[in-house]
């Protein structure tokens, strides 16, 4: 592990005891950003990216009214997608080793949001009825500018109030707790692209993967 990895999940760690979510738009070490933005701008190019819904599994359906993103989830058989899971399977380990969270594994799919999507509030999990522990948001989006919508809302847990606004800049990350911050993405005014994902607890026995996926 590099000092500048160690430092990064030791500050990681701490936001998310403190207040349970860590934001930056600074650079993150050894991020495959540019491979990454040429990746899902190749897959959107060919029609590779598949309408988002809600739900899971028989009760999976779409729905206009709250979410117009495409996403595909990433496989290691890409060099660019391998080195990002990887990069995350290390923060993994660093925030298990630091707080004991037990972190299983990590799932994640690129997101394209077109001009006019959104992602109406919602929460990424509801507490002690998902393995869903903690989300991550990294983003792929180069000058960025405040008058073309497509941030992230991250509100506190039991009302209205923002406690961040978050620009879709290439290069930054926001991680929270999956079960206590609902949030949205408000309607963006051109092409959006990021990679949202999670990492998971195993609630199920004989390491067995709950609810496999």
């Amino acid at each position: 592990m590099s000092p500048a990895c160690a430092e990064l999940y030791d500050t990681i760690a701490d936001a998310l005891v403190d207040q349970g979510y860590y934001y930056t738009s600074r650079p993150l070490p050894g991020l495959p950003t540019t491979t990454l933005q040429q990746r899902i701008a190749q897959l959107d190019a060919e029609a590779a990216l598949q309408r988002a819904g809600i739900g899971r599994h028989q009760d999976h359906q779409i729905n206009n009214s709250v979410r117009r993103d495409s996403i595909r989830w990433l496989s290691s058989e890409h060099t660019a997608e391998r080195e990002y899971l990887e990069w995350m399977d290390g923060l993994r380990s660093g925030i298990n080793e630091r707080l004991f969270m037990g972190l299983f594994d990590y799932e994640c799919h690129f997101a394209h949001y077109p001009p006019g999507a959104f992602y109406q509030r919602h929460l990424d999990a509801f507490q002690g009825r998902t393995n869903r522990v903690l989300t991550t948001v990294y983003y792929l989006n180069d000058q960025w500018q405040t008058d073309q919508g497509g941030e992230l809302l991250l509100y506190a847990n039991d009302s209205d109030r923002v406690l961040e606004q978050v620009l879709p800049e290439t290069g930054t990350l926001l991680v929270f707790l999956s079960d206590r911050f609902p949030h949205e993405v408000l309607e963006t005014h051109r092409d959006r692209y990021s990679i949202a994902g999670w990492f998971r607890v195993n609630n199920s026995l004989n390491t067995q993967i709950d609810p496999a996926n």
